[in-house]
């Protein structure tokens, strides 16, 4: 048979240890059929690339991609360095454009404005800004909302309101002051305009066309709700989904509220599974985020006039109950990524998992998500469990969120985050992931330069954090691809560029193996299945 396609004149880095490197790729039906340039027919089609660097698509574990896509089409958006008044004026341009109650929604402040948010007198300037039109607006862990008083008023948050369970709303003189904390968001979350079927379908065509101009030929998503669930298979059943896509069903839902979760949700999943999308994970929220002290750590924080000299942070749930949602899981065929932020919640995970193998479950895959932080005596328990290390570069760099975290940890603790050599050198396997759209953008060269030298990417901050956990580009590149393939169930299918496999791969516009700049590369060309889904 004809090949349809043949990748000619290329330096082809497969990674694939049994052949590394080629010069020529040759694709018939949407598979990798040889290494070499081979089968050539009246009807192939030839891409001469003229030397060009050629990597497998990159595979990002851990995003949110309809929420990229619905901010990008729906919502305000602002950079994690925008100030309080850059925030206000921001809203205030916006609204102007809105009907005199319409929703105002967007996001992300930076977890260093959660003190300046905590004031009453900060909730009447955004409620100044917006014209008293109802806002919610996510801070950059997207855990947290900074709301206005006509959201607070149709939420039905007032004063005599308790908090939720795993929520704070934080008050100022005993009224509410506009920061409601993780759970506590989700009754604003509620009461906001959901969007349509039609919407929610383009948002996710248009979070993938996006992942498309970075080289992202699949990816995770680390928390759906039907809705999305509904998007993906529609797109996929019409032929236009250009993706593998792995979707993790809530099992609790501390920032979402999304309905239903739990086994409702898993009941259900299998009806919206397709060629190319696999909702194959639970998604469990161990515990929150550090800047806001609601990780749950071995060691305490730093005091505050809130938590004392003490405060640990806590769990969403006990041992028992994390175990038992685990087994329940596992038995009915799904693997799990836990939400871990501190390294207390990462532990009772790993204890978690061990029981869960001992009960015989060895082949479900687990991921960490995060894992900022891991005491170092759990970290060879990694490789020993087999539990992948869900990690997002883009989020510890030095920068805003690191900021944060200095700010509620002692020094020494808030500098060791990230213990990437160690795992690798360990056995671990480490799959990269953005978290996008908490980091700003899913462009992974950012990542693997953040791995690579521990600093910004972007040059906008000085110093490395914990520099002697610097991967290779080599072990980066794999954490972006066959690590990300294979922590999330998708190396059957791509993640390298070894034959068999989907013809998913990137043209780049460098080696990145050969520039000082590796942050810079850029992506040429994206091919989904042997079809060119992106062209600079």
């Amino acid at each position: 048979m004809a090949a349809d396609l043949v990748v000619t004149n290329a330096v082809v880095y497969t990674v694939d240890k049994a052949r590394p490197w080629a010069s020529s790729l040759t694709v018939t039906g949407g598979k990798i059929v040889a290494l070499e340039d081979v089968d050539r027919g009246p009807g192939t089609e030839v891409l001469d690339l003229g030397g060009a660097f050629v990597l497998p698509g990159l595979v990002d574990v851990h995003n949110h991609h309809a929420m990229a896509g619905r901010a990008e089409l729906f919502e305000l958006t602002f950079g994690a360095d925008a100030s309080f008044d850059d925030i206000l004026d921001a809203v205030r341009a916006r609204a102007a454009t809105l009907g005199p109650d319409e929703w105002l929604t967007g996001g992300a402040w930076a977890s260093t404005l959660v003190e300046t948010m905590s004031s009453a007198s900060a909730r009447r300037a955004l409620d100044e800004a917006a014209s008293g039109r109802p806002v919610s607006l996510t801070d950059d862990s997207r855990h947290n909302r900074w709301v206005s008083s006509r959201a607070l008023e149709l939420a039905g948050i007032t004063a005599a309101t308790p908090d939720p369970a795993g929520g704070v709303i934080v008050r100022d003189g005993g009224s509410p002051s506009g920061l409601l904390l993780e759970a506590a968001g989700v009754l604003v979350e509620r009461v906001t305009g959901a969007l349509t079927p039609a919407q929610h379908r383009r948002a996710s065509q248009r979070a993938i066309e996006i992942l498309h101009g970075f080289g992202v030929t699949a990816f995770q998503d680390a928390g759906v709700s039907t809705d999305i669930l509904g998007a993906l298979h529609s797109l996929d059943l019409a032929g236009e989904l250009d993706a593998w896509v792995v979707s993790s069903l809530l099992v609790n839902d501390p920032i979402f509220g999304f309905d239903p979760i739990g086994a409702p949700l898993l009941e259900v999943a299998g009806r919206y599974r397709t060629e190319h999308h696999r909702p194959d994970f639970v998604k469990i929220f161990l515990d929150g985020v550090p800047p806001t002290r609601t990780a749950a750590f071995l060691e305490p924080y730093l005091p505050d006039d809130t938590h004392g000299s003490c405060f640990r942070g806590s769990t969403t749930m006990p041992p028992e109950e994390l175990t038992d949602w685990l087994v329940k899981a596992a038995a009915a065929g799904f693997s799990a990524k836990v939400h871990c932020t501190g390294d207390a919640s990462v532990r009772q995970f790993l204890d978690a998992v061990s029981r869960v193998r001992a009960a015989g479950y060895t082949e479900t895959r687990f991921q960490v998500a995060h894992g900022q932080f891991v005491d170092p005596s759990d970290v060879p328990r990694f490789a020993a469990l087999g539990v992948a290390a869900d990690i997002s570069p883009f989020l510890w760099v030095p920068g805003v969120i690191p900021d944060g975290i200095a700010e509620v940890l002692p020094a020494a603790r808030a500098s060791r985050m990230q213990p990437n050599r160690t795992l690798l050198d360990t056995g671990a396997l480490v799959a990269g992931g953005s978290d996008w759209p908490v980091s700003e953008s899913p462009n992974a060269w950012e990542g693997i330069a953040g791995l690579v030298t521990r600093q910004d990417p972007q040059g906008r901050r000085p110093g490395a954090l914990w520099p002697e956990q610097a991967i290779t580009v080599a072990e980066a590149i794999e954490v972006f691809t066959l690590g990300g393939a294979r922590a999330c169930g998708l190396d059957d299918v791509t993640g390298s560029l070894t034959p068999g496999r989907s013809a998913d791969f990137v043209v780049l516009d460098r080696d990145p193996f050969r520039t000082a700049d590796v942050a810079g590369t850029q992506v040429v060309e994206t091919w989904f299945a042997g079809r060119r889904v992106f062209r600079r």
